[in-house]
């Protein structure tokens, strides 16, 4: 990535495809330059579709589950010898069932990607951007923090410590310039739900949101400096503000509900 270009400099992970590839789209859309970080193979191919933007794009395959993976991105950040303007920092996974019949080795990696990464990233790109005075930090939340997630347990609590998290900082950092904005989607039209194994689940098997508008509404919420947008359907809004007047009890039997194996044929 050319280090004397005039564009902004963006980095967006877990962009191979859905929320994290269209936030990608948007920044490219809007004059950034973009650094795209993934696990999988398809972060090339997003890479060379993101190139018909007319910005300039830039790949790295990175398992962010590791500090290794963290590292490597954070190296190639500093190498690119350029101030870093925004990040947003979205990978992230799922794994759906009972808690005591899965692997555990899955919901251990879901903490290391979902919670440690973007507490290690946030630390290592931090200080230089509030030593600027400047820079955008976008986490891709979810509505799902705002309950106990029956049969998506880990899920649920990763995504509710990343918004806690979220808006601890940005209240830290009220004064540097440096803005903390929290995008939280509800079901959206990616592939999440097969990987984390909720094919069969009342939620997996229902209407879900446009990734594309989610991005479109996560990017605009960053741009403007928002602490946070519920993104998508206007039941999502209606389901994050009744979370916050139900019992956790009630917002557990909920998630149950649409989250519970084989509760698609209920």
């Amino acid at each position: 990535m050319p280090q004397n270009s005039t564009k902004q400099f963006a980095v967006v992970t877990g962009a191979s495809s859905g929320i994290g590839y269209e936030l990608a789209k948007q920044f490219a859309e809007n004059g950034f330059d973009v650094l795209i970080v993934a696990e999988d193979t398809g972060i090339s191919d997003a890479a060379r579709r993101l190139a018909t933007t007319g910005s300039q794009i830039e790949s790295l395959q990175a398992d962010l589950a590791t500090y290794d993976g963290v590292e490597q991105l954070v190296n190639r950040i500093k190498s690119a010898g350029r101030p870093l303007d925004a990040i947003a920092i979205n990978a992230g996974v799922g794994v759906a069932g009972p808690f005591i019949d899965g692997d555990l080795r899955a919901h251990l990696n879901l903490i290391s990607l979902n919670v440690d990464s973007p507490v290690h990233l946030t630390h290592r790109i931090l200080k230089d951007m509030v030593a600027r005075g400047q820079g955008r930090i976008l986490y891709t939340s979810s509505i799902a923090a705002t309950m106990p997630g029956a049969f998506e347990s880990t899920y649920n609590a990763s995504k509710s410590f990343l918004k806690s998290f979220a808006e601890a900082i940005r209240n830290e950092l009220k004064d540097t310039g440096v803005t903390i904005t929290v995008l939280m989607p509800g079901a959206t039209e990616t592939n999440f739900f097969h990987r984390a194994g909720a094919d069969d689940t009342r939620i997996g098997q229902s209407k879900k949101d446009d990734a594309a508008e989610v991005a479109r509404e996560g990017y605009e919420a960053l741009m403007a400096g928002k602490d946070h947008v519920v993104a998508g359907s206007f039941m999502n809004k209606v389901q994050a503000t009744m979370a916050h007047v139900l019992p956790d009890t009630v917002n557990a039997e909920l998630h149950r509900k649409q989250a519970e194996p084989e509760s698609a044929h209920k």
